[in-house]
């Protein structure tokens, strides 16, 4: 399932607040945002379409039908897929390299790496 930038912003409202009214949604979205209420409730409409909302009665309530960590391994695969050739290593590696990572950062990265082992 692919998520656009307007959809995640919904999901994530519903990922911090839990279950949230349509209402609410659209009240959070124009302080956040500044999404207008139709604007909100077309970009629920999508999200409950792809299976990502499940509407709840009464008065429109929406709950996440996913969760954000399988967004984020789903958004991570589609990445290393798309701009490293599926390859993590060589998404590790330019991560790594591209960055400036103080002492602290590299031995977390390393303590994940040996976790895995």
């Amino acid at each position: 399932m692919k998520l656009f930038d307007s959809e995640l912003k919904v999901m994530e409202v519903l990922w911090r607040e839990g279950d949230c009214t349509a209402g609410q949604l659209a009240k959070i979205l124009k302080e956040e945002v500044g999404w207008n209420r139709n604007t909100t409730y077309t970009v629920i409409k999508k999200c409950i379409d792809k299976g990502a909302v499940e509407r709840l009665e009464p008065h429109f309530t929406c709950r996440a039908a996913i969760s954000k960590e399988d967004v984020q391994e789903q958004e991570t695969t589609e990445l290393i897929s798309k701009w490293y050739d599926g390859s993590p290593e060589l998404f590790f590696a330019s991560f790594v390299n591209e960055k400036n990572l103080d002492k602290d950062q590299i031995e977390k990265l390393k303590q994940m790496v040996n976790k895995l082992k």
